[in-house]
């Protein structure tokens, strides 16, 4: 056989990354192929036969290297290769939808356009190594395209579910790379399809998942998206999906990654207090408060949703409906004592009782009259045992600060040793550090003991002090712990609430 006829022979490739399955129908096609080629050149074939087997292997080496630098010599990718990929895309999109509506019935004659366009959707996954050129898929409106080519897709043929998947797989990478076009791609139509697709009447499989996390991604610090959401009944779609695992765990651990997923979605919602009135009028409180009564894999991620409901002044109506739901019997059941096993993978102990106090300090923060006085009797009812509960956590999570803070003392004196500058940008890296380690739970307890012993009930203010005495504590350092959350408190929040908060806090503190 010819040296250059074999060099200058290249086998069908098929589409760029082919999925799992499509790879033996490549190979087949390669095979026949070789098979023709075979044919028409027997007699060189026959030549080749004698070569020794050391030529073979050299031939052998030469073809594989060759079509290597094939694949690396590639036409590289820019903007007139993006923007023509993106007109066949249109192009293909409109003849399917054109056919599909002319022959409704007879799937043959547009069978072709739907292979075509599926294979450029599949090309288009390219662009993922390029965030430089994602911004030609925002303007040139076609992430709406994409929308409107989920929408004709029937997953229940294996080939177009391919196809949900590979679209879907092309907006996360959008997402991933350039956070900020995903409003547009929200408004394009996205959000309604993917909570369509949420609360559709299918069984579970991968593109319910992915949907799930594409959701949680479009919706991560982005107030226009949590509010599109609202908008389109989204908080009422979420608590549908999850009240599945009220009394039922997942089946399985995709099934359990895409609860998360959901459970991240409204607590994402909840940063909005918008969302917090529909979080109310759904009944999503009580949906959470009988997560927490079940026992299930969804209650932990249950009193993370309860925080982020309550929390603030926006959360005040929450607050005030939670006890009205006799949500104290719930909760406090959970302060007394954290869960020995928790069974939802990666909470911890310090997660759960960071949630609870959390709840705690938000309940106490916001409630009045009859409301507060049912909590606060909460605290002196069987001998006073949630304040001794209390003071059990404020040393558990003193100790651990004590100890952080040693570490962290001891960093600071080698920097100076070594001349370095400790500016502010570092000493805001330390005090987080000091969060993550325990001092936000810690003054969520302090903040507690505080309200509880302003609140003109002489038995838990006395039990706070005695045990504080009996452990050779002081008052003095539970009010610089509040200091230091008050002169922190209100990132993110507008002044006017910051100096309110912070002398509402300190007022605490005078009578404490």
């Amino acid at each position: 056989m010819d040296v250059g006829e074999l060099l200058s022979y290249q086998p069908n490739r098929g589409t760029k990354r082919p999925r799992d399955e499509e790879e033996e129908e490549i190979k087949a096609r390669r095979k026949q192929a070789s098979a023709r080629e075979h044919g028409r050149h027997r007699e060189e074939e026959t030549a080749a036969l004698e070569e020794t087997d050391d030529e073979k292997k050299k031939l052998l080496q030469i073809i594989e290297r060759d079509g290597e630098e094939e694949d690396e010599e590639e036409e590289p990718l820019d903007e007139s290769s993006v923007k023509k990929m993106i007109l066949t895309f249109e192009k293909r999109s409109y003849k399917n939808q054109e056919l599909r509506i002319k022959f409704p019935d007879n799937p043959e004659k547009f069978m072709e356009s739907e292979l075509d366009l599926n294979d450029i959707i599949q090309e288009m996954h390219v662009i993922a190594t390029m965030p430089g050129l994602y911004h030609l898929l925002v303007e040139g409106q076609v992430v709406a395209l994409l929308v409107q080519n989920l929408e004709r897709l029937d997953e229940s043929v294996k080939e177009e579910a391919d196809g949900v998947h590979n679209t879907l797989g092309i907006v996360e990478n959008m997402a991933e790379f350039r956070p900020e076009m995903c409003t547009e791609a929200a408004q394009q139509g996205l959000m309604q399809w993917l909570l369509k697709r949420l609360k559709a009447k299918m069984p579970f499989d991968a593109n319910k998942l992915y949907c799930s996390e594409v959701l949680a991604i479009l919706l991560q610090n982005n107030d226009d998206n949590r509010e599109l959401l609202g908008e389109l009944d989204g908080i009422d779609v979420l608590l549908q999906q999850l009240s599945v695992f009220k009394r039922h765990n997942p089946s399985t651990a995709e099934e359990q990654e895409m609860m998360e997923n959901l459970f991240d979605s409204l607590c994402s919602c909840l940063m909005l207090s918008s969302n917090r009135d529909r979080f109310l009028k759904g009944e999503g409180l009580q949906l959470m408060n009988l997560m927490l009564r079940e026992k299930k894999i969804s209650r932990s991620s249950a009193l993370k949703v309860l925080d982020h409901a309550m929390i603030g002044p926006e959360g005040t109506d929450n607050c005030h409906k939670f006890v009205d739901i006799l949500g104290l019997r719930t909760i406090f059941p959970l302060f007394m004592k954290s869960p020995k096993k928790i069974k939802k993978v990666g909470t911890t102990e310090k997660e759960h009782e960071e949630h609870v106090c959390s709840i705690l300090a938000s309940l106490l923060r916001n409630l009045r009259g009859q409301q507060r006085t049912r909590l606060l009797n909460k605290f002196t009812e069987n001998d006073s045992e949630k304040v001794d509960r209390l003071m059990e956590l404020y040393f558990k999570y003193l100790d651990a600060m004590q100890v952080a803070d040693k570490k962290i003392d001891g960093e600071k004196h080698d920097m100076v040793r070594r001349g370095e500058i400790i500016d502010d940008d570092m000493e805001d890296e330390f005090y987080l550090r000091r969060l993550d380690a325990g001092l936000f739970v810690l003054q969520l307890i302090c903040y507690i003991m505080a309200e509880i012993c302003n609140a003109n009930v002489p038995q838990i203010r006395q039990r706070v002090h005695q045990i504080l005495n009996m452990r050779g504590s002081s008052i003095k350092i539970v009010r610089h712990i509040l200091k230091e959350y008050a002169e922190n408190i209100g990132d993110g929040k507008n002044q006017e609430f910051r100096e309110s908060e912070q002398k509402r806090i300190l007022d605490l503190l005078e009578n404490f």
